[in-house]
């Protein structure tokens, strides 16, 4: 198979374990590929990715292989592929705007991230490297809360004419003015943030619509995270969490049948732990009535390696965007974005997403009307008023 041609903006620890994964899977088959949800898209296995441009800012990664910036400092991932071969790639400076919390430099070199000395990549210089790499998507993988950062990429891959990937929560995938620009230029997009293999949000909604099917009335839940990696270190500027907890909120508020009031809802990142470096620990309580108001409650604690948990959905994300430049559809890619994203335009449960993207890789196009019929629940595509940023 010819290889898919990605750019990656952000080289931390989701990238890293993205790209791990990529040559993890070589050599192996169906039989031997375990912690994937397809081995097989339309032909295309994980190891047919190919990273051919990426951009960051931090200078221990800049000018340097990205087989190697991968495992530099902060990044703190498990490495779980250690004998990565040469890329050929050099990590390019990209530009700075809000992509980093100036919070971070008071934690020192080993948990923060050094900004690069070299000047600031400018849009043409972003757009001559998509073009020139011959790069077919961008992946955004830069922290939350880089919202001026997300624009320019997403205004970048429009200009270079690639698709677009957005892993984070900044609403761009999700906001219809940059989902019809995306439409126009006839560019898939998926988005907005990513949804992990086997995380807090899908076991949180998964046991939010086991609730609902049961009989259940959830009347209080929270979802408390810590974590050690420059992401929850990036969130103690709680200035930046405003999309994220949109975000991991509306995934749950959008399965339950009646929404709860806010103050009996609380999902969101909590606090940093040095020590716990990329292994992200949850807490689930969520409180309700049997048959009779009867009261019953469940506890959950979730400890996964956040990094790799989603970097074998990004994998598929990737696949899809391939799918869909193959067959010439341009702007979002709803089927694909509600099952990988956390934040998607339209809300589905995941059994239905799941069966949609199951028939978008099989090449049935879900139109607007199929969407109308087969939607359970509803996002809008206007983030609620007092949830906007700034």
């Amino acid at each position: 198979m010819e290889k898919i041609k990605i750019a990656i903006v952000g080289l931390g620890n989701c990238a890293s374990s993205l790209l791990q994964g990529i040559y993890y899977y070589r050599g192996k088959n169906d039989r031997e590929a375990f912690g994937l949800m397809h081995w097989d898209i339309d032909g295309y296995k994980p190891y047919d990715i190919k990273v051919v441009a990426a951009f960051d800012i931090d200078k221990r990664k800049i000018g340097k292989d990205v087989s190697e910036a991968i495992f530099e400092l902060p990044n703190c991932t498990m490495v779980f592929c250690a004998d990565m071969p040469k890329t050929n790639v050099k990590v390019k400076m990209g530009r700075i705007l809000d992509g980093f919390s100036e919070h971070m430099k008071q934690y020192g070199d080993k948990y923060s991230f050094v900004p690069g000395n070299e000047k600031e990549a400018s849009k043409e210089d972003i757009v001559k490297a998509l073009r020139e790499t011959g790069a077919e998507m961008l992946l955004n993988y830069l922290p939350v809360g880089s919202e001026k950062a997300t624009k320019f990429y997403a205004e970048c891959a429009l200009d270079a004419g690639v698709a677009f990937i957005n892993n984070i929560p900044v609403f761009i995938a999700s906001n219809p003015e940059w989902a019809q620009r995306f439409k126009e230029k006839k560019l898939p997009i998926i988005g907005d943030d990513i949804k992990a293999q086997l995380g807090a949000t899908i076991t949180h909604r998964t046991l939010t619509d086991l609730f609902k099917k049961r009989g259940v009335k959830l009347e209080r839940t929270y979802q408390l995270n810590t974590g050690g990696n420059t992401d929850f270190l990036n969130m103690l500027n709680r200035k930046r969490l405003t999309s994220k907890k949109v975000s991991k909120t509306e995934a749950v508020q959008s399965i339950l049948s009646q929404r709860l009031d806010a103050e009996n809802i609380h999902i969101g990142p909590s606090d940093y732990v040095p020590w716990q470096k990329d292994n992200k620990v949850c807490f689930i309580r969520m409180e309700g009535t049997l048959f009779g108001d009867v009261p019953m409650n469940l506890e959950l604690r979730l400890s996964v390696e956040d990094s790799p948990n989603s970097a074998g959905v990004a994998i598929d994300a990737v696949r899809c965007c391939k799918l869909a430049l193959k067959r010439g559809i341009g702007g979002v890619l709803y089927s694909p974005s509600a099952f990988f994203m956390k934040h998607p335009p339209r809300q589905f449960s995941d059994d239905i997403a799941y069966n949609m993207t199951e028939e978008f890789i099989a090449g049935k196009e879900v139109g607007d009307e199929d969407l109308e019929r087969k939607r359970e629940v509803t996002l809008t595509q206007e983030v609620p008023e007092e949830y906007v940023p700034g």
